[in-house]
């Protein structure tokens, strides 16, 4: 297979995200101004798109209030500082059985499903110029949690989206992910140009070799535009990847806390170390403007 190196790429830093990783590194940014500041730390190192989950400031858990998203992108936005900004649409399709010999009712204490007017009611109100639509549903991590994400609440979710004007992000973590992508691309419910993350190595769904990676890529309309990544200690290595398979690249605390072995990065870390790999493979990095011509985006904020 011929190599198809993207010459021009763009990077999204995920800043976060929504793993237990707080108490493994004092790097992650918890409240709004930490996650703000990780965003400019981002952008002034290289990426032009910030992928943004926000945390309750108290306990360093996942939330999606719509008020810690506010303040978060309107201190990115005071700052000055431009980027394409790329809010997670995640939250809310959380399902954690019960034991083996009692799956139900389901653990209160994980559970949190909601309506897709719910899980967007933060983008209905910012309207970001990119949030996060995850294709499907899966296993996560060796419990009893299942992603939950039926064909039906897909189709509600990215008419939603569709109608508010923001361009999803497709978040494939299996093969059959992308076949469900495709479907909804099929019944008009996502326009054009066609944004999608291939997210690998994530128990249990597609795992991060280079086969899987190039099966996936193969699958992919030639028009659609993609990135790639990896977690834990092969996110720095599928940023040379990503570009070689013609996609994007991605890194960031979400996915892996470690700059190299024994060191814990930050944000703006991993992004620099992220724009001298593929500096050197000969890709030029895109800024932000340049992404938002690419993926036909519209700036919201001055």
């Amino acid at each position: 297979m011929a190599l198809s190196v993207n010459r021009a790429v763009f990077i999204t830093c995920a800043l976060t995200g929504s793993g237990d990783t707080v108490g493994r590194s004092d790097k992650v940014p918890v409240t709004p101004r930490q996650i703000a500041d990780a965003a400019i730390e981002a952008a002034e190192a290289g990426a032009a798109i910030a992928h943004i989950h926000v945390r309750d400031p108290d306990t360093g858990k996942p939330s999606r209030d719509p008020a810690l998203y506010r303040e978060t992108v309107d201190l990115i936005r005071a700052s000055g500082v431009d980027m394409v900004l790329n809010l997670t649409a995640g939250m809310g399709g959380d399902l954690v059985l019960g034991s083996p010999d009692r799956p139900l009712p389901p653990d209160d204490a994980g559970t949190d499903m909601a309506s897709a007017e719910e899980r967007l009611v933060h983008i209905a109100e910012i309207k970001p110029e990119i949030c996060t639509l995850d294709c499907g549903t899966m296993n996560f991590g060796e419990g009893d949690y299942v992603m939950t994400n039926t064909p039906a609440m897909l189709k509600a979710m990215a008419a939603r989206i569709q109608a508010l004007g923001v361009r999803p992000e497709i978040e494939i973590f299996d093969g059959g992910h992308l076949v469900l992508a495709k479907w909804l691309k099929d019944q008009g419910l996502i326009d054009d140009p066609v944004m999608v993350q291939l997210c690998m190595g994530i128990p249990w769904g597609a795992p991060d070799d280079i086969p899987t990676l190039m099966a996936l890529v193969g699958n992919l309309p030639e028009d659609w535009t993609f990135s790639a990544f990896s977690i834990g200690r092969n996110q720095l290595a599928y940023t040379a990847l990503a570009a070689l398979a013609g996609g994007n690249i991605r890194v960031g605390l979400e996915d892996n806390l470690w700059l190299e072995k024994g060191v814990l990065a930050t944000n703006g870390d991993l992004v620099a170390r992220a724009v001298t790999i593929a500096e050197s493979m000969g890709c030029a990095i895109l800024g932000p403007d340049e992404v938002r011509q690419k993926l036909m985006l519209q700036k919201r904020w001055a």
